[in-house]
């Protein structure tokens, strides 16, 4: 099967120029890992100093590794943080991001590029997100000896690790040498593989969200905005989102400032957005010096500002789980200690069935859903105020998987 594997990844690698000239996106793939590589190359090139490598795979995983790296900096003051993403929106948004030294793509998986990745880099420990686990690289780091770890993992039967085909990936997992799990059931699945090297840890993204309420967050913008009204923020939303939400605002006879964040802000999307809206709105990119008390709905079309306009929220919906996308990060609102709203298809996401038990989230599958829980929780104040409590208590009950990782790391290199 490994065979099979790389016949694989190195056709794929082969390919790219050509599959590039049908499919934009890998173009892209193959284009800005080349146009990165030369500053790549200068960056080892300069540095003197040992090197611990973090691999996320795209912006999420990114947001579970930050508290793990500000901690092993602490600890590990003379060594450089090396970061790769696999992902090109994960890359872009955060290359010039200052919690690293340098911020590069992953290469392929290719036996060659994991050798010569491995062999310019050489960290002196590597430590990977959740789920990229990558074979040959991991193959290279065990060849090296260089200590390897797995962070945040969280396991379920239908994945590959578990299936009769799934030996390679099963095999690059069990390399590891040491994974830290979200939940026990990812550990006993672990036991099922003879891995013993396990330890239940938690989910890093409540160290990292609970980290939000320390930081500066006020925006003069929202300030303007909101004024003294409830404000309802729609946070990563997608076309199936803004056709519940926009039927909402355009029929409901309540005052509440509207704050929509798509999670794709390209032209047309923001456009049919703006069309499908009866009421004043504005896009965040529009703001001069416009009385914004005036606007009923504002536009948020850039990105990295959406967690600080949660903290101004009174309730909140999440995207992604009204359609097939993948629901998205529901921690960043409830952290603020305020009911969350999200779709129906979440089963793949634990912490919100979590915290739909715990009554802090409510689904809502179309307009009137979402109408109807807005007139509710706008009427009975005990149970805005207990749905706001059991999200704030949720998140904070759930941190310190941070201080475990960072104190077995630190046991295993010191």
């Amino acid at each position: 099967m490994k065979l099979v594997y790389d016949v694989l990844i190195n056709a794929f690698n082969l390919l790219l120029p050509v599959l590039g000239l049908f499919f934009k996106r890998l173009k892209t793939f193959k284009v800005e890992r080349q146009a990165n590589e030369k500053a790549f190359i200068n960056f080892i090139k300069q540095n003197k100093n040992p090197i611990i490598w973090f691999h996320a795979s795209s912006l999420g995983e990114y947001e579970q590794a930050i508290p793990v790296i500000e901690s092993l900096k602490c600890h590990f003051k003379t060594h450089k943080i090396f970061l790769t993403f696999f992902s090109d929106s994960g890359f872009r948004a955060k290359k010039n991001s200052s919690i690293a030294d340098f911020v590069h793509y992953i290469p392929l998986d290719t036996p060659k590029m994991a050798k010569r990745f491995i062999r310019l880099v050489q960290p002196e420990i590597a430590v990977f997100i959740k789920y990229d686990v990558w074979p040959n690289f991991l193959k290279e780091l065990k060849r090296h000896k260089i200590r390897t770890y797995l962070v945040s993992a969280r396991l379920r039967p239908n994945q590959m690790y578990f299936k009769f085909y799934g030996s390679v990936f099963r095999e690059a997992l069990k390399s590891f040498d040491f994974i830290f799990v979200q939940n026990r059931e990812s550990g006993e699945l672990l036991n099922t593989l003879s891995y013993k090297k396990w330890k239940l840890s938690g989910d890093t993204r409540f160290d990292r969200v609970t980290q939000l309420l320390s930081f500066e967050r006020d925006l003069d913008f929202m300030d303007r905005f909101v004024g003294n009204e409830l404000c309802f923020v729609a946070g990563s939303t997608w076309q199936e989102g803004h056709n519940m939400i926009s039927e909402v605002i355009n029929t409901f006879d309540r005052k509440i400032k509207y704050v929509i964040a798509p999670h794709q802000i390209h032209e047309d999307k923001i456009n049919k957005l703006e069309n499908c809206l009866a009421k004043k709105s504005i896009r965040y990119t529009q703001i001069k010096d416009q009385d914004l008390a005036e606007y009923d709905v504002l536009i948020v079309d850039t990105i990295g500002l959406l967690t600080k306009i949660y903290a101004y929220a009174n309730m909140a919906y999440v995207g992604g789980a009204l359609g097939d996308t993948g629901l998205h990060n529901i921690l960043e609102p409830a952290v603020f200690g305020i009911p969350v709203l999200i779709g129906p298809n979440y089963k793949k996401f634990p912490e919100a069935q979590q915290l739909r038990d715990a009554k802090g989230l409510e689904v809502v599958s179309n307009h009137n859903e979402l109408s109807d829980f807005l007139k509710l929780i706008l009427a009975e104040k005990n149970l805005y105020q207990s749905m706001s409590e059991s999200s704030k208590f949720y998140v904070q009950s759930r941190k310190g998987a941070t201080e475990i990782i960072t104190e077995k790391i630190l046991e295993e290199n010191n």
